[in-house]
């Protein structure tokens, strides 16, 4: 199977380019990037006036083998319960492989 390519556009309870914002923005990459099989993570800033929501984490996996290790693995879990649930307002996720299995 292809390579996942995992996303997550969001918009905060604290609001856009606050110093809340910034914190938890600096902070979910490090907890998050080091997490078995993640790669190229990154944290992204909304630029269009299209879409509703103000930032991005996108992210790869080599296949879903490592995608399921992250989403069951405990640092995970644990800040998915501590931090996203609790500062996060509403978000949009999407996993992608390219067409065709290139």
């Amino acid at each position: 199977m292809s390579r996942i390519i995992h996303m997550v556009t969001f918009t905060l309870y604290s609001g856009k380019d606050t110093a809340e914002a910034k914190v938890f923005l600096k902070e979910s990459k490090e907890a998050l990037a080091d997490i078995p099989g993640v790669e190229h993570f990154q944290v992204l800033h909304q630029v269009s006036a299209k879409n509703e929501f103000d930032y991005g984490f996108s992210m790869e996996f080599a296949d879903q083998a490592a995608y399921d290790t992250y989403n069951d693995h405990p640092l995970h879990r644990q800040y998915v319960a501590e931090r996203w649930e609790k500062e996060v307002s509403r978000f949009q996720e999407i996993d992608l492989v390219k067409h065709g299995g290139e």
